[in-house]
């Protein structure tokens, strides 16, 4: 009897034995790739492109997506790269996927990166591909002793539920050597599932600052203007008086989505009354602003200047026309973002700095004497692309006014 009972402590044991080996094993000081690889604003079109071929379907139909290796590595880096700083790289042959992955981690005692390499195939006449090779650094596992390992670690985490999101709707996937082949159905629950799960700052350190947001708009007097720093500046003495060197990079990021929350979702009930927020009276820099730095300390700047340049070049084409003035906001932004959570002593220092500002000056340089409302033809026959030498100019220009203001010199 007293070996029954201790047959689940020895399992619980082994488990957690071998979760430990995939982590020593698979962090590194050294990443297995080298992590290079840039994405362009083309980039960054092909992959949204690419990850958006799912809603060409209707909802309760059936629909198939063929992605190439091509395909597959630009969208496999560009999800990556929205949430660490890594390297994927994804090849095909003999009929299976395989995965070489690096990922930058926060700072630890173990090691900067995890470095990890998987294959999945179609076993014994599968539709859906399973893992048949997985090493965590050096250590080779066992395919199906590191599948239970990862699936009970899922299962038993709140990423359970991610993990049902991406692959619910996928109900076979064909794989050669040249591309492979997804077979999908999205449905209600799956959409309704993704806007609960993707809902920014559901933490209770959140509804502190959502709370403390309500406040101000509630003592905001309607007949001036809501300053992007009205929001900044006590949010930011909140966070430095709440949190320590250890938590405060965190606490930013909290921070920072909140305000993102609040400005670019006016329809968010939780916040009422609601007025829009400004920079130099205008309610869109505001939103690039508080936009990019959102998406920089969520994932990265590169990326957050990425998709800036992309908006603007849509815009070009359809739209309010490129703009350098919604372009400033965006790098300022990305630049705030960056120095909010770059270590512990920059989202401290920058937490102190935020609860004494004047007004929104100190954070974002006056961009209106920039060119801006150009239509593609106008852009192109002044600046040509994104590329050269004139449109360069003008992006180093904006980089030395964003780092002659206050908030970037402290």
């Amino acid at each position: 009897m007293k070996t029954l009972l201790r047959l689940p402590l020895y399992c619980l044991a082994a488990l957690i034995m071998m979760v430990a080996m995939l982590v020593f094993f698979g962090i590194s000081d050294q990443p297995d790739l080298p992590l290079d690889w840039a994405i362009t604003q083309a980039d960054v079109s092909r992959a949204k492109k690419i990850l958006r071929e799912g809603s060409k379907t209707r909802l309760d139909e059936i629909g198939t997506i063929e992605l190439s290796q091509a395909d597959l590595n630009l969208s496999a880096n560009y999800l990556l790269n929205r949430f660490s700083k890594g390297r994927a790289l994804i090849s095909l042959k003999e009929n299976k996927i395989k995965f070489i992955v690096t990922a930058t981690l926060p700072e630890n005692f173990l090691g900067k990166y995890l470095n990890i390499t998987f294959r999945l195939g179609n076993e014994n006449g599968s539709q859906l591909p399973t893992l048949t090779k997985f090493k965590a650094g050096k250590l080779l596992l066992p395919s199906k002793v590191a599948a239970f390992v990862i699936e009970t670690v899922i299962k038993h985490t709140p990423l359970n539920e991610y993990l049902l999101l991406a692959t619910d709707p996928i109900k076979a996937v064909a794989i050669d050597d040249e591309k492979i082949t997804i077979t999908y159905h999205p449905s209600k629950y799956t959409l309704k599932t993704a806007r609960e799960l993707l809902t920014h700052n559901t933490t209770d350190q959140a509804t502190v600052y959502q709370n403390k947001i309500v406040e101000i708009t509630r003592q905001h007097d309607p007949d001036w203007r809501l300053s992007l720093a009205d929001l900044f500046q006590p949010l930011f003495a909140l966070a430095y008086q709440r949190s320590s060197l250890e938590t405060a990079v965190e606490e930013n990021r909290i921070v920072i989505n909140t305000i993102n929350d609040y400005v670019n979702n006016s329809k968010n009930t939780q916040f009422s009354p609601y007025y829009p927020a400004f920079l130099y009276k205008r309610i869109d820099l505001a939103q690039h602003f508080i936009g990019a730095a959102a998406i920089t300390a969520s994932v990265n700047s590169q990326m957050a200047e990425a998709l800036g340049e992309e908006k603007e070049l849509q815009d070009a084409q359809s739209g309010s026309g490129f703009s350098f003035v919604d372009l400033t906001a965006d790098k300022a932004g990305t630049r705030f973002g960056a120095l909010a959570i770059a270590n512990p002593n920059s989202a401290r220092k920058l937490q102190q700095a935020m609860s004494t500002i004047k007004d929104y000056t100190d954070f974002m340089p006056d961009p209106r004497t920039l060119p801006e409302h150009m239509d593609e033809a106008t852009f192109t026959k002044r600046y040509g692309s994104v590329n050269s030498e004139a449109y360069r100019k003008v992006s180093a220009e904006i980089d030395a006014l964003i780092s002659a203001t206050s908030i970037y010199l402290k």
